[in-house]
């Protein structure tokens, strides 16, 4: 790599009113400017965060709002040292920050640090989330090594964050993917650490409402992290074991309480259940008031919208996860197909007709392509070329209107005068049903890509393989046959990213319009 120590990266959107405050502090560091690299990468701000950056005279990368996770995958493709440092833009380093974390890594055995966060607010709210940071960091220093590395004070051997994939840029907004990115290293046997002198100050949420929809956008992504890593759903070395037992408690109490309207002698129970988790909250109120005894009198208060928000929050977040599930996938595709098929019946039969009379050959099409990672399936389509298409591909190939590898073409010699009228109005892919019901395909995804195409794929482009197929997805609302390469697989990263059932009946919804615009329909 280059001279550098260390490359700091802050992605920022819209960020222009601390950015600079988190800027002049990383150029005050105790480390003399030469040794590290500051990386800013703009997630698409609609503000003058890029222009704040410029002033620093700082590397700024810039990118479509891709959320957090991505722009630090993309600062860190473009450092130039062996060791990557993150903070956030709305974060302040203390001076020795780079000192302190560089330190860690002198253990050639460390993979992975973790800072700490300060605040200088006096509101009792930030106060509260202060000490509750605090208790976190006393459990983690009786630690010999963690598995929780937060993104606002962390740092990573470039080499190892590099070959195990960077953040998982599934997340559309900063949530708790450096948690499961620090779950996935430690599953795998990489040692991080916990540098408490490595500081950076931070505005925490001043209001009650404010921290209530943070600990609920933790709940809700916490269970997108724990489906890929049980493991950590017992124990991590940075949540407390009572924390687990206040929801649990809160959220059995809840259910008791309402059961009360049926049977009253369910009281006791209730009461049983509200002493138990009065209980459970007693460590944290006694540690805070070890540390900050005003914020004590709020602390029962605090610990009881912290355990709903969170609990709330899972809840959702579960709800969510059966909602992006593959079963769930699975039955919308099933019975979809089924209906399409005995829908679209009369006209496909009209379809197979008219493509015997126009043009000697079978009515069905039948090509090999790139099917979930990669598998070749046999898909199916109406025949809307004349018989012997394939082996006349290289006689029109420089003719594309698209650049390679995709080949796409308008008046197309090979196409028949039905195979136009089909083209137009994508009646050719009526008898992907099938492929649907066979397991192949599924309603909305990707378009299944030509073999000899994916096998000129670059890494980055191999990604939109990693989901089923799809009959309609991204690009046929999005410009169809028109699209380049890069531009099309973005478009389906995005989706598959950003998956959600909602999702496909919006690109289900927006499909038959598409069609009957007809862009890039050739």
């Amino acid at each position: 790599m280059g001279t550098f120590k260390a490359s700091v990266i802050v992605p920022v959107r819209n960020g222009a009113g601390t950015l600079g405050d988190c800027l002049a502090a990383l150029e005050a560091q105790s480390v003399p400017r030469a040794q590290y690299e500051i990386i800013v990468v703009d997630d698409g701000s609609c503000d003058a965060s890029a222009s704040v950056a410029a002033r620093f005279g700082v590397r700024v990368l810039t990118q479509p709002a891709r959320g957090a996770a991505a722009a630090r995958n993309w600062g860190a493709a473009h450092a130039t040292s062996d060791i990557l440092l993150f903070t956030d833009a709305d974060a302040e380093p203390a001076h020795d920050w780079i000192a302190a974390m560089l330190a860690a890594f002198e253990d050639c055995r460390v993979a992975g640090a973790k800072g700490v966060y300060l605040t200088r607010q006096r509101a009792w709210v930030a106060r509260f989330v202060q000490v509750e940071y605090e208790e976190k960091y006393a459990r983690l220093r009786r630690a010999d090594a963690i598995d929780f590395v937060d993104t606002y004070s962390a740092g990573y051997r470039r080499q190892v964050f590099l070959a195990n994939g960077g953040f998982d840029e599934s997340f559309p907004a900063a949530s708790v993917e450096d948690q499961e990115f620090s779950f996935r290293l430690a599953n795998r046997g990489h040692r991080l650490v916990f540098a408490p002198q490595a500081v950076v100050y931070h505005r925490h949420a001043d209001s009650l409402g404010a921290y209530a929809r943070k600990k609920f956008r933790i709940g809700f992504w916490k269970v997108h992290v724990h489906t890929r890593h049980p493991n950590k759903l017992w124990r991590d070395a940075h949540t407390p074991q009572t924390l687990k037992a206040q929801i649990a408690l809160l959220g059995m109490l809840a259910v008791t309480i309402a059961a009360t309207v049926f049977d009253s002698e369910l009281a006791i129970a209730a009461a049983v259940l509200a002493l138990g988790w009065l209980a459970s909250a007693l460590p944290l109120t006694v540690f805070i008031a070890r540390r900050d005894p005003p914020i004590a009198r709020i602390a029962p208060g605090m610990i009881l919208v912290r355990a709903a928000a969170l609990g709330l929050g899972l809840v959702a977040g579960i709800g969510g996860e059966i909602a992006r599930s593959a079963a769930v996938k699975r039955a919308m595709d099933i019975i979809g197909a089924v209906a399409g098929l005995i829908l679209a019946a009369p006209l496909m039969l009209l379809i197979a007709l008219a493509i015997k009379l126009d043009s000697p050959g079978p009515a069905l099409f039948v090509q090999d392509r790139a099917g979930l990672d990669g598998r070749p399936f046999k898909m199916l389509k109406f025949r809307s070329m004349v018989v012997g298409a394939e082996e006349m591909l290289a006689s029109v190939l420089g003719r594309s209107q698209v650049p390679p590898p995709v080949f796409k073409m308008r008046a197309d010699p090979r196409v028949t005068r039905v195979g136009r009228v089909l083209r137009r109005f994508s009646l050719d892919e009526l008898p992907q049903f099938v492929n649907v019901l066979k397991g192949e395909m599924s309603l909305v995804g990707p378009r299944p890509e030509e073999t000899r195409v994916v096998a000129q794929y670059d890494a980055w482009q191999r990604r939109r393989l990693s989901v089923k197929p799809g009959m309609t997805g991204p690009m046929q609302t999005d410009g169809r046959g028109a699209l380049p390469l890069d531009e099309r697989v973005r478009l389906e990263l995005a989706y598959i990213e950003h998956y959600s059932l909602w999702q496909d009946f919006c690109l289900l919804a927006k499909t038959l319009p598409a069609v009957l615009r007809g862009p890039g329909a050739y």
